[in-house]
């Protein structure tokens, strides 16, 4: 995923000879304004340019957009490096305002995933993307303290109990992409690519044991359980589909 950030550098340095890089600090950003965003907001629509100094957790901050979403919603790959001119959505790609969006900016504005490809739906209940999902697996052991709620933006995987130290596992097959604590709300966290619409979030760890670039198998180990980021020791566990969450209990297999 690298290639995708050298490439932008190159097309920017063409384009203005004097483009100051910022990176994301490696041991967690300053905060700004009244604390990290817990919540993300999706402005439909809305764009920013990126001033020099910037960070990416500082333009989601000062929009009311998590540092994840942000780098998510416009592909940006670890070390989260941004560029002066460079333009960021302030929402998912594919994402659209819901008619109480549009009707009211104060209401929920997260959006259901939009499938690519021809989606089972179960009755009752909205339509779920499979096209190209893996063969998931649960993370870790233990009963799911707080699930996923469709439209809350504060709830956007499960939340799995457990004990400090207890094996945290690769869902599927993929890369890890980040390994880092620099994303406030989510302590040391890991996230994996399982392909080119899929990936995996493990947040709240007591230690990761992967590096990015790091080729996992289904079942391996790559965190220990613990509390960074949290009040208790869980995992945080998130499923996406073109960078925006869908319910882990969905795919994940009955036990």
């Amino acid at each position: 995923m690298r290639w995708i950030a050298l490439a932008i550098l190159v097309t920017l340095l063409a384009a203005c000879g004097h483009s100051r890089v910022v990176r994301e600090p490696r041991h967690g950003p300053s905060r700004v304004g009244q604390g990290p965003v817990q919540a993300s907001q999706p402005r439909y629509g809305a764009s920013v340019v990126v001033q020099p100094g910037q960070t990416v957790y500082r333009i989601a901050t000062l929009n009311g957009i998590t540092a994840l979403d942000l780098a998510l919603w416009n592909n940006i790959p670890p070390p989260y490096t941004i560029y002066p001119g460079q333009r960021l959505r302030l929402y998912p790609a594919n994402g659209r305002a819901s008619a109480s969006t549009r009707g009211n900016r104060s209401s929920t504005p997260r959006s259901a995933p939009a499938p690519r490809a021809p989606s089972v739906a179960t009755t009752g209940a909205p339509a779920v993307p499979t096209a190209g999902a893996p063969t998931w697996r649960w993370p870790t052991d233990g009963n799911v303290l707080t699930g996923f709620a469709a439209g809350d933006p504060t709830r956007q995987g499960v939340d799995i109990a457990g004990r400090e130290g207890q094996p945290v596992r690769a869902a599927a097959d993929g890369v890890v992409v980040y390994s880092g604590s620099g994303l406030v709300g989510y302590g040391e966290l890991v996230i994996v690519k399982h392909n080119e619409q899929w990936l995996t979030a493990y947040g709240h760890n007591r230690a990761r044991l992967v590096n990015e670039g790091t080729r996992v198998k289904a079942g391996d180990q790559i965190a220990e359980m613990g509390h960074s980021g949290a009040a208790r020791d869980m995992l945080h566990f998130e499923i996406r589909y073109d960078g925006k969450p869908v319910d882990p209990q969905v795919y994940l297999p009955r036990r």
